[in-house]
């Protein structure tokens, strides 16, 4: 059988101050791109990409941009999509931050609440009445444009994307005037606070604006690293920056925001239907309401505490009634060191049509994300909901099982 094994950390520069941390760039593709070598032996000073997002931001002075983040955007995505907006206004660029899902998880819901974080809802079902011309660029953010229900919109309104910032491996077919892709870095937050270190921004504790931002930087980073214990040099370095600055109560009113009851059925939900493999917990949900669907990484945060267990996997539908859509959301979780589950999701579940695998992740967590397509909707017979959901149930778990537990040929949940 395949072999998970993380790749070993060969990063050994010997640098102790922030900048001089990304590769040196491998050509130029079309754009002012910065994609990390897997040797970690060159680099490209942060202070050089700083420039060339300037250039590029000076290139495109006093613009109005979209800056779109995923459906379901986590504190990575809002804190970094936040900051970029803070670092464009110089330039008299006007950003809208925008998203086509929905803040499910408390702590989100919180997060913008309490810092009043400039980002949007934008229903597809209002964007025939939007006027999307007003816009002369699209900004990608903690995400490269796979995670949105709006990009297509934004290419039918032939918008350019003109920046890309995200730590996360690449997926393929981005083109933009700058791209910034650093999968060794566990938080894009890493990533736009090294730009504000760069001098992009006069980031300071008098401003009220500052801090907030700070403090949602420092949770995005936070959540990306497991609380920092995932978190490598570049990380810490720009959380040690971001401690003179971010309001620690505020930080803790966010983190302290209690679990819905929704979410507490769901994690009973998973405890319940659980099944146990080889030290893998692995439990389908059934079906959530689409708000409900961070409940779902609660849950297998849940289940990886259980005594005995290295890694939780848990799924269900979600079923979005206003577009009458479904579609199996699942999140993985793991403290087992060896276990890639960016490897092992992509392995265990393949790829769609189109060749895009249905999942991925980094260390510690991943997700997958698959369209029911033809066979979704339909929940008014209630035999047929209950026949649909057994159906994807086993199939999950035989694809699973296939890995975790190799010699059982028949699945018997």
């Amino acid at each position: 059988m395949k072999s998970y094994l993380l790749p070993p950390n060969n990063n050994h520069n010997g640098q102790n101050c922030l900048p001089s941390t990304l590769s040196q760039i491998d050509g130029n593709i079309g754009a002012d791109t910065a994609l990390e070598r897997e040797t970690g032996s060159q680099y490209l000073s942060t202070g050089k990409l700083a420039q060339k997002l300037e250039q590029t931001l000076e290139n495109h002075r006093g613009e109005r941009h979209i800056v779109v983040i995923q459906d379901f955007p986590d504190p990575d995505a809002l804190s970094s999509a936040w900051a970029y907006q803070l670092i464009a206004q110089p330039y008299e660029i006007e950003c809208d931050i925008v998203y086509a899902g929905t803040l499910s998880h408390q702590e989100n819901i919180a997060l913008v609440k309490l810092t009043g974080l400039p980002a949007t809802k934008w229903s597809t079902n209002t964007l025939k009445d939007r006027d999307l011309s007003i816009y002369q660029g699209c900004v990608l953010v903690d995400s490269q444009g796979n995670t949105s229900q709006l990009m297509p919109y934004v290419k039918q309104s032939r918008i350019p994307v003109l920046i890309v910032v995200d730590h996360h491996t690449e997926q393929g077919g981005i083109q933009a005037e700058f791209v910034d892709l650093r999968p060794k870095i566990r938080a894009t937050a890493t990533i736009l606070t090294q730009y504000i270190q760069a001098g992009l921004l006069d980031f300071n504790s008098s401003n009220v604006t500052h801090v907030k931002c700070a403090t949602a930087l420092m949770h995005g980073l936070r959540s990306d690293t497991n609380g920092l214990r995932q978190a490598q040099e570049q990380d810490l370095l720009a959380a040690a920056y971001l401690s003179r600055i971010y309001d620690p109560q505020l930080l803790n009113a966010v983190l302290q925001s209690a679990r819905s009851r929704h979410v507490m059925d769901v994690i009973e939900r998973s405890l319940k239907n659980r099944l146990i493999k080889n030290s893998f917990s692995i439990a389908g949900v059934g079906y959530l309401r689409y708000e409900d669907r961070d409940a779902i990484p609660q849950a297998a945060d849940f289940l990886v505490t259980e005594d005995n267990i290295h890694t939780a996997v848990v799924y269900g539908i979600i079923h979005d009634e206003t577009h009458e859509l479904e579609v199996v959301i699942g999140s993985l979780r793991t403290n087992k060191l060896t276990l890639d589950p960016d490897e092992f999701i992509k392995e265990a579940l393949g790829k769609n049509p189109q060749g895009r695998y249905y999942g991925g992740g980094r260390e510690m967590a991943g997700g997958f994300e698959i369209p029911m397509g033809f066979f979704g909707g339909g929940n008014d017979d209630s035999n047929y909901t209950k026949l649909k959901w057994e159906l994807i149930d086993k199939q999950i778990k035989h694809k699973l099982l296939k890995l975790v537990n190799p010699k059982n040929k028949v699945v018997h949940a």
